[in-house]
């Protein structure tokens, strides 16, 4: 390969949509079309042909991963038009070397997956003995999400093969450069091209940076780690994160006090008496900057919260209030804008008797809350993530808008959410 190649990979469970974006990217410049598993598994072989029949001058790859039955998966895949299939690097040598001898008797060319194997670097030097004609290497979706990247091993292994090697697993506009950089011949982008509104300009972004190796900043498509949770939860909603929860509740019964205003910040927990607003009032003072107070009252009255209380966050800069119990002073507390979230609203507030804990944890309508889990609040609730998965539910939580992007924009050009997710299709029977 004289310049890398870009390869857009087709990982839709419908053909229409995955047309679609082929489209689009093939007019952005896309180098190869991969035929991506889902889509394989969702319409079989008929994806390949599909693919190659309206572009029928690119290179098309079927994203088999094969484990078995070599020779019969790769006949198949090559007959119905891929030009270069993958087989998983976990198979076995017989599988692999059965790959390499039909690919060679139907004109195709086998890519061997890394992904999920141990050791790399000595795998890829054996299969590049084997006779396959790439070696691709590749963090796969659940590792993306708890922040992997793949350009270190991807280094290693091009310093050892002499045949090209791909990268994929979260490859944008802006990494694309360090993959290069790192001797990847192939780049393979999923999300950064799928799930952008403008599929076309994305590809051309991409390939801009590929040939210039500058990179080109994107506010999407990005998976990132502790440092930037912030950052990129005040993208994102409560329904985005529920729906990255696996269709997690938010804190039934808790809701915003003041709308418009976005609660984004680490649980300072309050165990509290109804109506004793000591502790809460004390954790304050506790609290550090940006820190959200979640308190247990009991989910009664009287209110363990008001504006002084309100003043007092304000000034030592918290995130907000989460309150299993009752509030007062809202017309003062929506005049400061402060996030507050509260089961109730009474007037009468209790007294300052001093029971309770603080930074203990806490049961907040049904559902635990622990000393330091992450507290999000937006004019749909509020739902928790716990501390332990915060980085992997706020990438997943990214992943979800930024679906919910290339959705949006096929319905604004005239389809319908029904038709765009082909409900009909994919009903239980």
């Amino acid at each position: 390969m004289d310049k890398p190649v870009l390869q857009v990979a087709l990982d839709f469970v419908d053909m229409h949509r995955a047309l679609k974006v082929a489209k689009e990217a093939v007019s952005g410049g896309v180098d190869w079309l991969e035929v991506g598993t889902p889509l394989i598994k969702a319409e079989g072989l008929h994806a390949v042909r599909k693919l190659k029949e309206m572009f029928p001058k690119k290179v098309i790859v079927a994203d088999m991963k094969t484990m078995d039955v070599g020779r019969i998966e790769v006949e198949m895949a090559a007959k119905a038009g891929a030009r270069i299939i993958d087989v998983l690097g976990v198979a076995s040598d017989s599988t692999i070397l059965e790959c390499v001898s039909a690919g060679r008797n139907y004109g195709a060319e086998i890519i061997v997956d890394m992904i999920e194997v141990k050791d790399v670097v000595k795998r890829a030097k054996e299969v590049e003995k084997l006779g396959v004609n790439y070696i691709g290497i590749h963090t796969s979706i659940d590792e993306q999400m708890r922040g992997k990247v793949p350009f270190e091993i991807l280094k290693e292994v091009c310093k050892e093969v002499s045949i090209p090697v791909g990268v994929a697993g979260g490859i944008n506009s802006e990494n694309v450069v360090d993959a290069i950089k790192a001797g990847a011949k192939i780049i393979i982008v999923g999300g950064a091209i799928t799930k952008s509104e403008d599929a076309k300009k994305a590809t051309q972004d991409i390939k801009k940076a590929m040939l210039s190796l500058k990179k080109i900043p994107t506010k999407f498509y990005k998976r990132i780690g502790e440092d930037d949770i912030v950052k990129v939860l005040s993208l994102v909603s409560t329904a985005n994160i529920s729906d990255a929860l696996h269709r997690a509740p938010s804190l039934n019964g808790i809701y915003p006090i003041v709308k418009g205003v976005k609660m984004i910040g680490k649980a300072v927990t309050v165990r509290t008496y109804p109506g004793d607003w000591a502790k809460p009032v004390e954790a304050i003072d506790i609290a550090k900057k940006g820190d959200v107070i979640v308190i247990d009252a009991g989910g009664v009255p009287p209110a363990v919260w008001g504006e002084l209380a309100t003043h007092s966050s304000v000034r030592k800069k918290l995130a907000g209030v989460v309150i299993d119990g009752a509030i007062r002073d809202t017309k003062e507390i929506r005049d400061l804008k402060f996030p507050a979230f509260s089961r109730l609203i009474t007037s009468n507030a209790g007294e300052p008797k001093g029971f309770g804990e603080i930074n203990v944890p806490v049961n907040i309508c049904g559902q635990k809350v622990f000393p330091g889990d992450w507290i999000i609040g937006d004019d749909d609730g509020v739902v928790v993530i716990p501390s332990e998965k915060a980085v992997e539910y706020t990438n997943r939580a990214m992943d979800v808008l930024e679906k919910e992007n290339r959705i949006r924009k096929e319905i604004v050009e005239g389809s319908t959410l029904s038709s765009v997710m082909d409900l009909l299709k994919w009903e239980k029977k």
